[in-house]
């Protein structure tokens, strides 16, 4: 796994900010809590307790997604909160609707060649123990019936995808702005004093 580290001090998009790590310490009396509440149930790997960077870890073995164990600042304010537990949110769900999709593509595909296979009187297994495969016309047949039963719940998917994308987007600026007006507060404050 590696850290995704944040660039120089120059401004950075606010798209590019939700896959950089946030600027901040973890506290040092919570660490062990806070590393504890980053460890994702889809990967065992936690990152550093003294790691101040978003972590992206390895795929997963049922959705094919890389989790990503969200860096929490000590100075947090509540809109940044917000925004990184709508991203947390937003990532379990994709994780948990493509793993659900892929247990049912999978499930659903072995039981297509295993029919197949009974159709043409033919077994799991050559006589040489190799597994019988069927060749790429026949399963594309399979593949077009699964898109066709699947539409409806990828239109869903995708709906749902962009939903959440704007409103994450949407926060991401919100933040930014308040970072940009907390920074001209202190600047401010120090120019009258």
């Amino acid at each position: 796994m590696a850290a995704l580290r944040p660039g120089s001090k120059a401004l950075r998009p606010p798209l590019g900010r939700s896959f950089s790590g946030g600027v901040g310490r973890l506290a040092r009396g919570r660490g062990s809590e806070r590393r504890d509440a980053a460890c994702s149930p889809v990967s065992r790997f936690c990152p550093p307790r003294q790691s101040c960077h978003d972590w992206i870890g390895p795929p997963d073995k049922y959705s094919n997604l890389r989790p990503v164990h969200f860096h929490i600042p000590e100075n947090e304010s509540p809109l940044e909160q917000r925004l990184r537990e709508l991203r947390q949110e937003t990532q379990e769900w994709n994780q948990q609707f493509w793993a659900n999709q892929n247990l049912a593509f999978n499930k659903e595909k072995e039981e297509f060649i295993h029919s197949r296979l009974q159709a043409k009187g033919l077994g799991l297994r050559t006589a040489s123990g190799q597994r019988t495969t069927l060749d790429a016309e026949e399963m594309a047949d399979f593949y077009k019936e699964f898109l066709s039963r699947n539409f409806q719940k990828h239109m869903c998917y995708n709906r749902d995808w962009y939903k959440r994308n704007f409103a994450i987007t949407f926060f991401m600026g919100k933040v930014a702005l308040e970072r940009v007006w907390s920074k001209l507060s202190r600047k401010q404050k120090k120019t009258s004093s």
